[in-house]
């Protein structure tokens, strides 16, 4: 089966094919494909899929934002990480925010990037992802629950947000998620345990006689002294009770 994927730009047509193709086949490899072709004068991109079954349909499903990641100017060793099941892509595409003015376009890829890179390292590391920035569009990859945060900060500096406000929301969101980490899933109720009674026994010689003669008394204190049967009764010896007197 054939499957075209989305075309590269020409300036990144090289960095897919990547030094003696090896980019190339990493990707054929790790996706599972039979054949990976790439026009190297337009930038068109097809593979070509085994039967069913000799491939992983969820790898064919993600491989199209591997390339996407690779074309909007990510470095293909991160893009790759997409073909895990746990990776996830986002694409925020600046010009929602600022239209198609070039200079303001700049201005929040700037903003976004940060003096020496530091407020997406920032982003990176707070949201554990992967940031690619290329003319109007911003490229995500990571885990989901931290992907939506990091797209968040990303449309938050692109709306206007100051830096200090997005990195305490990615702060407190870092927390929350820690926290909601930690939380247990399940509940383990033990039951009671249950001392067998041999076990004192042992400990105590003829404590378990001693039970049931005190048994039998609260049983006996429960007569109705009305009942002549039910007294009588009580009045009963078992083999091992006698009664003995003697005069003061």
């Amino acid at each position: 089966m054939r499957q075209p994927l989305p075309r590269v730009p020409m300036n990144r047509i090289a960095v897919l094919i990547g030094a003696k193709g090896a980019t190339a086949k990493t990707l054929k490899f790790a996706s599972g494909c039979k054949e990976f072709n790439i026009d190297s004068e337009t930038g068109d991109v097809e593979v070509v899929w085994g039967e069913p079954g000799t491939y992983d349909p969820v790898k064919a499903m993600k491989l199209p934002d591997v390339i996407k990641a690779i074309g909007r100017g990510m470095a293909p060793k991160s893009a790759i990480q997409l073909l895990d099941d746990h990776n996830f892509f986002e694409l925020v595409d600046i010009r929602k925010f600022v239209g198609k003015r070039s200079n303001q376009q700049r201005r929040i890829r700037g903003r976004i990037i940060g003096s020496d890179g530091k407020i997406r390292r920032l982003i990176e590391g707070l949201t554990d992802t992967q940031i690619s920035i290329y003319n109007s569009t911003v490229v995500l990859v990571g885990e989901e629950e931290g992907l939506a945060a990091a797209r968040q900060a990303v449309e938050m500096i692109a709306g206007g947000a100051e830096h200090g406000t997005v990195l305490n929301f990615l702060e407190r969101d870092r927390k929350r998620s820690r926290l909601s980490n930690r939380q247990l899933e399940t509940i383990e109720i033990r039951d009671e345990m249950v001392v067998p009674q041999s076990g004192f026994e042992e400990l105590v010689p003829g404590l378990s006689d001693l039970s049931e003669r005190r048994s039998r008394r609260m049983k006996a204190s429960q007569v109705d002294p009305a009942n002549d049967e039910a007294v009588a009764a009580m009045m009963e010896l078992a083999e091992d009770e006698e009664v003995s007197w003697g005069e003061e």
